[in-house]
Order: C-alpha cells, then structure tokens, then sequence
C-alpha cells in the first residue's frame, strides 16, 4: 500500500511531527510511505486567480501531486488555530486540490465528480480546545470541514478524523499513552472503501486542452 504523510505544522520539532511519527513507526513494514512537511515546500500560497485560469504549479507542488494521485492513503497532521488549519496548510489545498485533478464539477449541473475515489485519509487535529467542548460549543466545524468538505469531496473514504485536545496544560503528557494507541490503531487499520476504483488523475489533469 502506498501511503502519503503531510505535516502540516509550519515550524519544525514540533508536536504534531512527534504524532506523525507514531503513526509512520506504527505501519505495516510493506507499506510505501512518502513523507512531506509543508515547511520544507518552495510555494505560493495565494491561489490568484481562483479556477478562473490555471496557476501554474511550482516543482515542489509537482511533485506532491504525483504522491497524492499515486498514493492509497494520505494523512494530514496539523494543529488547529483559529479554529481552521495553518495558513500555508489552507493554501496548499487552495493549490493542490483543484477541478480537474482532485474532482470534477459538472457543467450543466451543481454536481461533481469525487476524482480520489478509491483512496482513503486521515487526519489527527491537536487543539488546545476540548473537544467536548469543540463539539457543543462550536459544532464540531473544523472536523465537519475537513472529512465532508475537503477529503469525502474529493472522494476519499473513508475520511476519518482523530481531535486530540487539550494539548496545553499538561494534556499532551497526561493523554500519551491514550493518544499514542489510537493513532497506533488508525496506522494499522487502513483500508479503502473502493480500492478497485481509484484511477490516476494527474496526468490527464496536466493534459487537458491539449
């Protein structure tokens, strides 16, 4: 199985890498796994032109496309600020998932196609927020966002979400050992809902209008 990892913490040693790495020391030994930190990416964030025209890509975005299109499953590691993701983290999805590649809208209807079918998708949030209290204060919105508005989307399924708060005030060291053994049992329980439908996307992407 191939499997993408994306830290998406801007700063380096921190503590969502420690977490991708109890997910990558916790996979099967056969995996394929590819591993990439936003911060060491060489991009603009800003998509300037909306789907009006196309921006062209920079060889660091490149290449993450051929890890995504490639891969069974991707991961996603961030901290939640603000109640959204990082803003580096928000602009790759502005330049990675676009029309085309990640999914496909209809022209004479609201409708679209969810091109990552056949792919599947974690994704661990850490927030200083409770997530009781994330859940009845705040309806749970960034999670809602990310696995029914980016990932499922796009088609991954299943797209499941781990919350892990409160991080300060001791939570992390409190949680280890509970935090560590479900991100250990989301590592060794992947599986696509339609492995038989996935099918590359990037290069008739790369293609179109040709």
């Amino acid at each position: 199985m191939n499997v993408l990892l994306i830290d998406g913490h801007p700063d380096e040693g921190r503590y969502c890498s420690h977490l991708l790495d109890i997910y990558e020391r916790a996979l099967p030994s056969d995996f394929d796994v590819s591993r990439v930190a936003i911060r060491d990416l060489s991009f603009t964030a800003h998509l300037r032109h909306g789907y009006r025209k196309r921006t062209d890509w920079e060889p660091d975005i490149a290449a993450l496309a051929e890890k995504l299109d490639a891969c069974d499953h991707v991961v996603f590691v961030f901290p939640m600020w603000w109640g959204a993701e990082p803003a580096e983290l928000k602009g790759l999805l502005d330049r990675l998932f676009l029309p085309g590649f990640t999914f496909a809208y209809h022209e004479n209807d609201t409708w679209w196609d969810k091109n990552m079918v056949g792919r599947s998708a974690d994704t661990i949030i850490t927030m200083d927020t409770p997530p009781i209290f994330h859940r009845l204060a705040h309806g749970n919105a960034i999670i809602n966002r990310w696995k029914k508005q980016i990932l499922e989307f796009s088609g991954f399924k299943p797209a499941r979400i781990l919350p892990l708060g409160q991080v300060k005030f001791g939570g992390a060291e409190k949680h280890a050992a509970k935090w560590t053994a479900k991100i250990e049992k989301l590592a060794r329980s992947i599986k696509q809902a339609a492995p038989e439908k996935k099918e590359p996307r990037l290069d008739r992407f790369l293609n179109a209008g040709d």
